[in-house]
């Protein structure tokens, strides 16, 4: 046992001291002596610290992504869903769709609409897509059919690895041609175009165009084939109905324009039946990175609380232990004239000293690990000084929460059984 500060001379009928910094010299002292049981006294606090500081980094440093990188494409797309009138009809027969002849003239003229068009489903079950009229279909199982305008094959945004797209002169001639994606034309053996060559839907003949890589808009297409939708009502009739196979328009518009022109493309396109047409905003990007963001930070926070809990269990536990071996001591410091306050003070103080240690090490290495997150990711670090700079405090709160228990037990202690014990 180290030399004690209680040890000094005092004057007659002068009542004990044990100054600030005698006492935190007394602490570190206390805690430099077992450094192996102090550091894994420590690591629970370490954990604790670390995960609510890299928690909160990187729930922050995610949400400036989702908001800088949030889907555009979503950010800019608006879907109408046509419910066509049925009355008058005859069991099994598909309504004409309700958009207009011209609708993609007229969603196009709204401001703020890029490119706008029909597209639907064809027929999604019982196609036979072969490469040959006599195949049994095998090679497309899986593949489907989608008609589409212009204007809707503008906004999908197809990125072509050959040939070229639907334009406005296949669909006024009503011409069998297709579009297809490079899964379907590795599906069917469409390698080459220069020899025009051509893809069988229920044994009738579409010359291919063009083949596309990927798509801006409507994923579902990255597994299909695309029509003129002239040549899909010719062979195929209206579309069908539910999800699945009704007609849509699919409008892409300029950054921020979305909301407004969902605002008004019902009426555009019918202003005599607006009501069969529903309209699909795109999400709102601050509601999404909220709701992520608060998700995230209530998951990881409940973990980094139960970090903190086991590091207190292990400073209380700890420290108590400490108060059982260092009886003698406590016991020569009260003949010496300690007071009971100033042996809870000695305990309290190396059980905040410990918290606070591990606050340290726990902020660094949260701070670092949120760096390195965002430097593999290639993200910008967002660290709030409000949740990384209290972070230290947090571990000395947790330090002398654990140690209340043990330091009133030790300032209990009675000296001369404790001076017997040794």
């Amino acid at each position: 046992m180290g030399r004690s500060v209680l040890a000094r001379s005092e004057p007659p009928g002068a009542s004990a001291r044990l100054g600030p910094v005698d006492l935190v010299a007394e602490a570190l002292a206390g805690v430099l002596q077992r450094p192996g049981r102090s550091v894994l006294t420590m690591l629970g606090t370490v954990l604790g610290i670390g995960a609510f500081v890299a928690v909160l980094g990187l729930t922050a440093t995610a949400a400036g992504q989702i908001g800088r990188q949030f889907d555009l494409t979503k950010a800019t797309t608006v879907t109408v869903t046509d419910h066509p009138a049925q009355d008058g009809l005859a069991p099994g027969a598909r309504p004409p769709t309700s958009f207009p002849a011209d609708a993609d003239a007229r969603a196009g003229a709204i401001d703020g609409v890029s490119s706008a068009g029909v597209w639907w489903r064809v027929a999604a079950d019982g196609l036979r897509i072969s490469s040959s009229p006599t195949a049994d279909g095998t090679a497309g199982q899986g593949l489907s059919v989608f008609a589409a305008t212009p204007g809707a094959v503008a906004a999908i945004g197809p990125t072509l690895a050959s040939g070229v797209t639907l334009d406005r002169y296949v669909e006024q001639a009503r011409l069998p041609v297709v579009l297809l994606s490079e899964a379907a034309a590795g599906r069917l053996g469409v390698t080459r175009l220069d020899a025009q060559p051509a893809v069988f839907i229920d044994g009738l003949p579409y010359t291919v165009v063009g083949v596309y890589r990927d798509v801006q808009r409507l994923p579902d297409t990255l597994l299909g084939l695309i029509i003129p939708s002239t040549t899909a009502l010719d062979r195929f009739g209206n579309p069908g109905l539910g999800d699945e196979q009704a007609a849509h328009l699919l409008a892409a518009t300029r950054t921020g324009a979305a909301p407004v022109v969902a605002a008004q493309l019902a009426v555009a396109l019918r202003p005599d039946a607006a009501e069969r047409l529903t309209v699909t905003p795109p999400p709102d990007p601050h509601s999404l990175r909220d709701h992520v963001t608060s998700d995230l930070t209530g998951l990881f926070l409940a973990l980094a609380a139960i970090c903190l809990v086991v590091g207190a269990v292990g400073i209380a536990n700890t420290t108590l232990v400490a108060v059982l071996e260092r009886t003698e001591e406590i016991g020569l410091r009260r003949s010496l004239g300690a007071r009971t306050h100033h042996i809870a003070a000695q305990f309290l103080t190396e059980s905040t000293a410990l918290g606070t240690l591990g606050g340290l090490i726990g902020t660094g290495l949260g701070v670092l690990v949120v760096v390195a997150v965002a430097a593999v990711r290639e993200w910008t670090a967002v660290l709030q000084p409000l949740a990384t700079l209290p972070a230290p405090l947090i571990g000395s709160l947790v330090g002398l929460l654990a140690g209340l228990y043990p330091a009133v037990r030790a300032a209990r202690t009675d000296p001369l059984q404790a001076l017997r014990s040794g």
